[in-house]
């Protein structure tokens, strides 16, 4: 990380990085916590589902000017102008908690969103302009785990002040906010470093002064629809989102129904200990970010995308027969690391694969279709909870979501796979160092032609490269039976002796 930090820029972004979390967490964990002790069950669970039901919707309403608004405009004066946003909503919460409003205060929760829902593609746009494709990997490990931690501090620090200054045996929302108002104003003080510190980002693209928004093509909801285009045509960037959408949702239902889970299995009431729980996969997500920064330096390492998603399966399907706090924290903490290991990959290769003046868009749909499943789930968390199941069959019927989800990364994604193991094997021999990532262009063909001096350089090829490779092979070998299934699985390219060309023209129409 100490490269990146000596980037003109990069300390100020990561403050701000954590900083947001910060401050977007600590009113969600006080009006969740609220709701934790005034109610109990089904209502329970309802409630908290429309809290991060709304923090999801305006990522889904607001997704074409956000996505417009950071590829018009620097996303560092996007970041800028959302943080003197945010100084105000931090502000107006505060009032709301002195004032006892538990509706209005709810209420604010929808509008900090809508900050984030304008905030969120300016961030993570801002790691390609400022970090550059070659530092993507590692760029995008440290984000993750600098958000993970601004989360896991928030998390702790916020229910800690919550439990300290509740009213013992309260079960009025208005007098609860009341008791614990000064917490809000811990959010106006980091919102107002967070502005601070926006005015030290430098501005690393100009503005487009031919974009236009078109607000009638917004509001019949055409708008959506071509911008859209350019993510669902787009296999990687398509795929990749998919991934997110799904590990975000499914961690929107262990929020939701965790607590009442533990609640009724393990005889948990306190919020401490719940938040605890897990924020433990929090402190997992942190440090899997962290062992993906590390092993994509200068690359993009795919290969952790399917082992990520085997070990979430296999954790998720362990919960509902876990017995203690002790082991369900143990259990969350792999869940994260996993977890981690899975999303940074993801979120790099979404990074690379999109043109520069589109970012903002890729990334607005991308939260887009993460809210979308967010709220999908979360609304089938509701229903469980209307029909009376129990938390402990939704976290089954999870499991069970997560296991075909990871069945098709890895039917997906073997090559990746592959070239994780071979990473791992590689690296006892060889230091592999990837330089120059980024004259390799996100789309269209790209011939790589090796000199071929050892037996190893395919591997080391396969490693350091973001984007699928398609090897060429003599046809006399791939054509044998007990070899033949292997090599179409990895999409090798056969070729024939005096026809080359021909062959590969043939096998660039398949790609």
């Amino acid at each position: 990380m100490t490269k990146l930090r000596q980037l003109r820029g990069a300390l100020p972004y990561f403050l701000i990085v954590f900083l947001n979390a910060f401050v977007d967490l600590g009113h969600k964990i006080t009006i969740q916590n609220t709701v934790f002790k005034v109610y109990d069950g089904d209502t329970q669970v309802v409630l908290t589902a429309i809290v991060n039901g709304l923090i999801l919707l305006p990522f889904i309403l607001l997704f074409s000017p956000a996505g417009f608004i950071a590829d018009k405009y620097p996303k560092s004066r996007v970041i800028r102008s959302a943080a003197w946003v945010a100084v105000g909503l931090t502000s107006a919460i505060t009032y709301c908690y002195y004032q006892g409003w538990f509706i209005a205060a709810f209420a604010m929760t929808f509008l900090l969103a809508m900050q984030s829902a304008f905030y969120s593609p300016a961030k993570y746009g801002y790691i390609k302009s400022l970090f550059g494709k070659d530092n993507l990997g590692q760029a995008n490990g440290h984000v993750q785990a600098i958000t993970i931690t601004a989360i896991l501090f928030g998390t702790f620090a916020f229910s800690i002040l919550f439990e300290n200054w509740f009213p013992a045996n309260s079960h009025d929302p208005a007098s609860i906010l009341k008791a614990i108002a000064p917490i809000g104003w811990l959010l106006v003080i980091h919102s107002l470093l967070e502005l601070i510190l926006s005015y030290r980002l430098p501005k690393l693209e100009p503005v487009d002064k031919q974009a236009k928004f078109n607000w009638a093509e917004y509001l019949k909801g055409r708008m959506a629809s071509q911008n859209l285009k350019s993510v669902i045509n787009r296999d990687v960037i398509r795929l990749s989102i998919i991934g997110l959408a799904v590990f975000w949702s499914v961690g929107q239902v262990l929020l939701a129904a965790f607590p009442a889970f533990a609640k009724e299995t393990i005889g948990v009431t306190n919020t401490i200990t719940i938040q605890g729980i897990l924020a433990a996969c929090g402190v997992g997500i942190a440090i899997g970010s962290m062992l993906a920064a590390r092993w994509s330096r200068h690359h993009i390492e795919t290969g952790l995308i399917p082992v990520g998603a085997i070990g979430i399966t296999i954790g998720l399907f362990l919960i509902p027969h876990l017995d203690s706090t002790t082991s369900h924290a143990i259990n969350y903490l792999f869940i994260g690391i996993m977890g981690g290991l899975f999303i940074v990959p993801l979120n790099s290769l979404i990074q690379f694969y999109a043109r520069e003046h589109e970012l903002g868009n890729v990334l607005a749909a991308n939260n887009l279709f993460q809210n979308l499943s967010m709220m999908s789930f979360l609304i089938a968390t509701a229903s469980f909870a209307l029909l009376g199941l129990s938390s402990k069959s939704l976290l089954i019927a999870t499991s069970f979501i997560t296991l075909i989800g990871t069945t098709y990364t890895v039917y997906k994604l073997p090559q990746s796979l592959v070239r994780f193991v071979l990473g791992l094997v590689v690296s006892r021999f060889y230091r592999v160092n990837v330089q120059n990532l980024h004259n390799l262009p996100e789309q269209g063909g790209v011939l790589l032609l090796g000199n071929h001096i050892s037996w190893v350089d395919w591997a080391i090829i396969q490693i350091a490269c973001p984007r699928p490779i398609r090897f060429v092979m003599i046809k006399n070998i791939y054509e044998r039976w007990y070899l033949k299934w292997f090599f179409q699985m990895f999409g090798i390219v056969p070729i024939e002796s005096g026809a080359s060309s021909r062959s590969l023209w043939n096998a660039s129409l398949n790609y």
